[in-house]
This record gives structure tokens, C-alpha cells and sequence, in this order.
């Protein structure tokens, strides 16, 4: 999954791709590095940041993914916590939701899940973006997000939606310090018997600047790159990332690595 924030603030690459011509030209790059969906985000959820109108986002997310349907079908994902933005991206070619509050933020948002029949991308986050990194505690990590995780499928069943659409995220950097980030890299096969794909979405995060001191954001792709190799037998079926070409060759050596006699 190559990630497309057009946004003017987002932690990475805010501003960069802000807008139509920069997100269209963006969007055939990560194309041709071999993206095999393309997540797009009009608002940003770095930690401190704030929230903006259903509008703006609209604003902003709505163009591209019409840019996009015109030349490409690749399957695109929009990442929002709004039930306007999520049912106004699927009427403009959006196949995938993406919401990092687990439908828990818009009410609304169960409706749209309801009224169609694409995946949905459920993460876990504690707290929210303007305060996720305030002291976050859990009890244990993993466990906690997996009960979470069952919490939320229960509950969307409930409400009478397939859960085979469902795909997870435990939700890297959002609210979690780095041993919690490593924690969940560690234990990534304990999510398996949710039954459940599971989504990484680690890349660049400031885990990985504690980690190695490398500064800023943009520099973090090799370390990003190597997440993903080591990650890659962890029973994960998705991995967000910013650099698609050093992610999908470090993908690709794991591969050749673990297929070898």
C-alpha cells in the first residue's frame, strides 16, 4: 500500500503532494514502483495535529481519487474517520475504507460500512492524534490491542456486516512509545487468530528515529524498508509505506531468503 497524503501537514510528506498536479504525479510514481493500492489522506493524524473540516478534507481527497480513476484501476483506499468523506470517496472510485478510529469517532460511519460491500481497514489507537502520545500505558501491549481488536469485530458483526471484510491495524506510533512499537512488531503473529488480514503501517515513524537517530522523516526509509523484511513471515498481509521501490526490494530479498533450500 503506497501512501498519498495530500495534505498540508501530515508528519512525513505534508504539503508535498497538496495539490492536483503534485498528488496526480505522485499517485503514477508509486504506481509504477509497483504500489498495489494506493491509500489516500486529506487530513493529518501526526501526533498534535488538528482536526480539520469535513469540507476541506473533501476538498482536498475527492480530486485526486477522480484523477486517479481516470487513468488507473488500481484499488484505492481512503483514510478518513468521516462517513461523508468515506461515502463520497466510494461515489468517486474509493474501494476501501480506512478509518484509524475503528468506526468509533463518526457514527455515521457504521451506516456507510452497512450500505456497501468494500474492506474495511479498522486500527487501534488510543487516545487521538492530539493527545495519543501523552504518556500512553497499557498493561501488556499486544494483549490489550488484541482485545480491542475483539471488542470491535464483536461489535461490527453485531451490527450486521461481514467480518470477512475486515482487515486490522495495531495501529504503530499511535499511542505507543518505542518498546510498545517493538512489542507489537514482536508478537504480530498473536493477531493471527482474529482470523483477520493484518495491515503494518510503520513507515518513517519517529520509532524509528529513537531507534537509529536518523533525521528527518524522509531519511527513515531504509530503516522502514528493513521493518518490513523482518516483519514479512509475521502473517501480515499489508504494509503502508512511503517507499514503495526500497520496500518492495527489501520484500523481495526476504522472500528469496526464506524460499532458499
Amino acid at each position: 500500500m503506497g501512501i498519498l497524503n495530500v495534505t498540508p501537514d501530515s508528519f512525513s510528506d505534508g504539503g508535498h503532494f497538496s495539490s492536483l498536479k503534485n498528488a496526480l504525479a505522485q499517485a503514477d510514481r508509486l504506481i509504477a514502483e509497483g504500489s498495489d493500492i494506493l491509500d489516500i489522506g486529506g487530513e493529518s493524524t501526526r501526533p498534535f495535529a488538528d482536526p480539520v473540516s469535513t469540507e476541506e478534507e473533501l476538498q482536498r481527497v475527492i480530486p485526486v481519487i477522480k484523477g486517479i480513476r481516470e487513468k488507473h484501476s488500481i484499488p484505492v483506499s481512503i483514510d478518513t474517520t468521516k462517513a461523508e468523506v468515506a461515502r463520497e470517496a466510494l461515489r468517486a472510485g474509493a474501494d476501501i475504507i480506512n478509518d484509524i478510529s475503528a468506526l468509533q469517532k463518526d457514527p455515521e460511519m457504521i451506516s456507510v460500512v452497512k450500505q456497501t460491500a468494500v474492506p474495511v481497514i479498522i486500527m487501534h489507537m488510543q487516545g487521538k492524534p492530539a493527545d495519543m502520545q501523552i504518556n500512553p500505558e497499557y498493561q501488556d501491549v499486544t494483549i490489550d490491542i488484541l482485545n480491542f481488536f475483539k471488542e470491535r469485530i464483536n461489535w461490527i458483526k453485531e451490527k450486521g456486516v461481514d467480518v470477512n471484510r475486515l482487515i486490522i491495524d495495531p495501529g504503530i506510533g499511535f499511542g505507543k512509545t518505542l518498546q510498545h512499537n517493538l512489542s507489537i512488531l514482536k508478537n504480530l503473529t498473536k493477531f493471527s487468530p482474529l482470523g483477520t488480514p493484518v495491515l503494518l503501517g510503520h513507515s518513517r515513524k519517529r520509532f524509528l528515529g529513537d531507534i537509529t537517530g536518523v533525521d528527518p522523516e524522509g531519511e527513515r526509509d531504509l530503516a522502514s524498508a528493513v521493518v518490513s523484511a523482518l516483519c514479512c513471515t509475521k502473517d501480515i498481509a499489508i504494509v503502508r509505506v512511503h517507499n514503495v521501490t526500497a520496500t518492495r526490494q527489501a520484500l523481495l530479498v526476504a522472500e528469496a531468503l526464506r524460499s532458499a533450500a
